[in-house]
């Protein structure tokens, strides 16, 4: 990787793990330099209306649901169901899909820190993944099927962190690891646009007052995930205390639970959440749809896909291609 006209800074502020030492001078010198532009900027024009105007790392929210042409849950409920991964792959794509009923316990990721864990009488319908850092959670993703000795776990405290708006000069400890193992150095880079930063004491005081309840969880948790990664020294229970509230949020009785979704790819699609880790996922593929396909495959490719709550002080779920392991 090249970059021209850039003068590379003899002190770096971090090396990259499984990279050579030029490519981590390089790529180290550009996110020195433009965190500290940042910060220098944030500092001088960053007032607090302008900080509660930040827009999120992802912004799907039930108001991108397109919701016509859902089915009730007793939609198909005679149905046999077929194990969707034993159909055959597109390469790292997905899955091509057939004509009758699949369903699939796959791995899944909280993408809303401060909000709720699934509850029982959730309905979640598709979406799909919305707002800046959508491409470097889609990659996460997809090269996570790559990399399988990279824990689940390890994975999720990755996406809090995007999700939180960290800085990745900020980074530290095993979840920068992480990032290295599982995103390009030009993709390490795009952590930084529209990145917060971690927000001082009184900075976070003054917005809080100026913030919903419900919004003021997620700012908080944001911000306390952000200082955790910046410190290296944190543990999985860490993040996931500031990150899942205690209790449920009400479900909303006009979304219930197992309601399908029209995909947008013709197919019907709904959602089991088991938990944030894992989703059953079931999908319903119409005769006709194939026909129409006219020999062009179909493609269910769920790293795109958010499985997204009625209620928004529950958690988006952003779906895989892999199976989660069952207890």
């Amino acid at each position: 990787m090249k970059f021209k006209n850039q003068i590379i800074p003899l002190s770096l502020g971090f090396s990259f793990m499984l990279m050579t030492h030029i490519a981590s001078a390089q790529l180290g010198g550009l996110l020195e330099k433009a965190g500290k532009i940042a910060t220098s900027k944030a500092s001088k024009t960053l007032g607090l209306d302008k900080l509660l105007k930040q827009p999120e790392a992802i912004t799907t929210n039930f108001e991108d649901v397109d919701r016509k042409g859902e089915q009730l849950p007793d939609f198909q409920n005679t149905a046999t169901y077929k194990p969707l991964q034993e159909l055959q792959r597109n390469g790292n794509d997905g899955f091509i899909l057939q004509a009758g009923h699949y369903e699939m316990t796959n791995k899944s990721y909280c993408l809303k820190a401060g909000t709720y864990a699934p509850s029982k009488g959730d309905g979640y319908m598709y979406t799909p993944t919305l707002g800046k850092k959508r491409e470097l959670v889609i990659a996460i993703l997809k090269n996570a099927e790559k990399h399988p000795d990279v824990q689940q776990t390890d994975i999720q405290m990755l996406l809090w962190t995007i999700i939180a708006r960290t800085k990745f000069i900020d980074y530290a400890g095993s979840v920068k690891e992480t990032a290295i193992r599982l995103l390009t150095p030009k993709q390490l880079l795009q952590l930084e646009g529209g990145a917060l930063g971690i927000l001082p004491f009184d900075a976070v005081n003054a917005a809080k007052e100026q913030l919903p309840a419900s919004l003021r969880a997620v700012f908080e948790a944001e911000n306390n995930i952000r200082n955790l990664v910046s410190s290296g020294n944190y543990s999985y229970n860490e993040f996931e205390k500031y990150a899942i509230l205690a209790g449920m949020a009400s479900p909303r009785t006009d979304v219930p639970s197992g309601i399908w979704t029209l995909h947008p790819d013709g197919f019907y699609i709904r959602y089991f959440p088991q938990g944030y880790s894992k989703t059953k996922v079931q999908i319903f593929v119409p005769e006709d749809l194939i026909v129409k396909q006219n020999g062009q495959q179909l493609i269910y490719d769920a790293t795109d896909d958010i499985s997204c709550p009625a209620n928004n002080g529950s958690q988006r779920l952003a779906q895989t291609n892999e199976p989660a392991l069952l207890n």
